[in-house]
């Protein structure tokens, strides 16, 4: 099959590997009909991550189930799948606590961007979108594979609540899945930390009231500014570099919550800070499974539609370039069709 493959910093390639195999009883085998390229994938893109030349690259897709293992009892071949980049078996005492992304049975999707890919604990995993999505319900499926759960992760951790007033540090596509999952959970105020215009606009579209602009402490004391000095109620960190949970944790009043699902690089907690005013935090790998039938009846019901933060398509053999799109920042989030 074809897939994308990295074998150094900034060196991304389509190449030719064998295809995925049923390895265990538990698992499935999906036709990827949908894949793309997530924020943290630039990571190892970038040098930040170890990387292991010729490995595949990508935990997003959707797709049909192609084959099912022996003990693949409630998919069915056939089906069109969305693929949590997280798979569990929906069963354990963690998956049951809602903590699927610690599963003890946990593994991960690890050629999302390809022809085809093996989902380990199918039955946990997979959950089925009852036949093809509708052509303009195909972007937003796609983000239930990890971004839009991911930025509904940052809110529920933060504790958005009725009334409340959030502020979402990051405008990267998980940040403005955050503003979504803000306004669905019934924030009054959410405040956008962005510097690009397409990602303000966007950003209210989805439901932010404020943008600010600045960073570092200008931008902690123009959100201190809205909030009649106050700060925050929740904080939704969705980058994962020690200034943006600097900034969550600066700007959240004294009892708030931080919910951080942004990848930690180079991030040191202020313990001291957070004992002082009673801030918790809380957040990492979202339980993509715990939310998906929610958010999957929302897509449908076209209640959100967090597809829109795709603005580059590409077929899969362009995948370099997609890198390079996001990478620079041509992009926000860029979908690859094999």
């Amino acid at each position: 099959m074809r897939a994308t493959t990295i074998h150094g910093t900034r060196d991304i390639r389509v190449e030719e590997i064998p295809d995925p195999t049923i390895e265990q009883p538990t698992d499935a085998i999906i036709r990827v009909t949908a894949a793309c390229i997530c924020g943290s994938d630039l990571w190892p893109y970038r040098g930040e991550n170890p990387i292991t030349p010729g490995n595949t690259i990508g935990h997003e897709c959707i797709g049909v189930v192609e084959a099912v293992g022996s003990a693949v009892r409630d998919v069915a071949v056939g089906e069109h799948v969305v693929v949590p980049f997280c798979h569990c078996d929906n069963t354990c005492a963690h998956c049951r606590a809602g903590a699927q992304s610690a599963c003890e049975n946990l593994s991960m999707t690890v050629s999302g961007q390809s022809e085809y890919a093996r989902v380990g604990q199918a039955d946990g995993s997979l959950v089925s979108t009852h036949g093809l999505p509708d052509d303009d319900l195909l972007a937003s499926v796609l983000t239930l594979t990890d971004v839009m759960p991911t930025g509904w992760h940052a809110a529920v951790s933060a504790g958005v609540a009725p009334g409340s007033t959030a502020v979402v540090v990051g405008d990267g596509a998980v940040g403005l899945c955050g503003v979504i999952a803000a306004k669905q959970l019934g924030a009054e105020r959410i405040i956008v930390m962005s510097r690009h215009a397409a990602r303000q606009d966007l950003a209210r579209a989805f439901g932010a009231t404020h943008v600010v602009e600045q960073r570092g402490a200008e931008g902690n004391a123009a959100v201190l500014e809205i909030t009649d000095g106050v700060g925050v109620d929740a904080a939704l960190e969705c980058v994962g570099t020690d200034q943006s949970m600097s900034t969550a944790i600066a700007v959240t009043r004294p009892g708030g919550g931080v919910g951080f699902v942004g990848v930690p690089h180079g991030v040191k907690l202020p313990v001291r800070q957070l004992f002082a005013k009673n801030i918790g935090v809380r957040g990492g790998i979202a339980p993509v499974r715990r939310y998906l039938p929610e958010l999957l009846d929302l897509v449908l019901e076209r209640a959100i539609d967090p597809g829109r933060v795709f603005d580059l398509e590409l077929p899969l053999e362009e995948s370099p370039e997609g890198y390079r799109a996001m990478d620079e920042r041509r992009a926000v989030k860029v979908m690859l069709r094999p």
